[in-house]
């Protein structure tokens, strides 16, 4: 059994790690997009310094790219059951007491009466049309932490730390694909666990991006 320390670590690492792998998966499958969220990175962070939490919010792309793998891949497809607590008619349904409900937040963020073109990575849909649109448990389109009184009590803290983990990695770091790989190669097939994983780790090989500093240094 996990005690509450184990689960509150747990649930933050495992769905962090999990979106950051998912979201470098669909940025190598989808070259234009990673080189305009680098692009991006350059222009408002340069080269001179690291990735800020004051940042943050001048990397609109960056931002669209985590709406855009909250939407196809969201940590917790499920989110974390409820059970109703009386007697409920929802949309014609009646719900007895005490039934368990599961939210498929997977199926939401794939259906094609909510998004266009739901099976493909754009992030651009969240810089125009749907740039209003958080994961925040305001827009029912897009909840990969739930929403209401009882959503995830972490949600700030998620959105400081995938953003300065994956601007940080992409700031830093230029990122290929093994030899053997290509973008319409890649293992896309999912695992369900505690969070919804990738069946194949990524794999991916970095190269170090000097900053200006140490290019004037040597």
């Amino acid at each position: 059994m996990l005690n509450d320390e184990q689960e509150i670590f747990l649930a933050g690492s495992e769905t962090t790690s999990s979106t950051i792998e998912w979201t470098m998966m669909e940025l190598m499958r989808n070259p234009e997009c990673l080189q305009k969220v680098k692009s991006e990175l350059d222009r408002v962070v340069g080269r001179g310094r690291e990735v800020e939490e004051s940042d943050i919010d001048n990397l609109p792309y960056l931002q669209a790219v985590i709406k855009e793998t909250f939407r196809l891949h969201p940590p917790i497809p499920f989110l974390v059951p409820r059970k109703a607590t009386m007697d409920t008619e929802f949309m014609g349904y009646h719900v007895p007491k005490d039934t368990q409900v599961l939210v498929n937040a997977w199926a939401i963020g794939r259906d094609p009466d909510v998004w266009e073109q739901p099976l493909d990575f754009k992030p651009q849909r969240f810089v125009d049309d749907c740039k209003n649109i958080d994961f925040k448990g305001n827009h029912f389109g897009l909840i990969p932490f739930g929403s209401g009184r009882r959503m995830c009590a972490g949600v700030p803290l998620a959105h400081r730390i995938l953003h300065l983990v994956l601007g940080s990695l992409l700031h830093r770091f230029d990122w290929e694909l093994q030899s053997h790989v290509t973008p319409s190669t890649m293992d896309t097939r999912e695992r369900l666990g505690i969070t919804m994983r990738k069946l194949q780790p990524l794999l991916l090989v970095p190269k170090l991006i000097p900053s200006s500093s140490s290019i004037i240094n040597d």
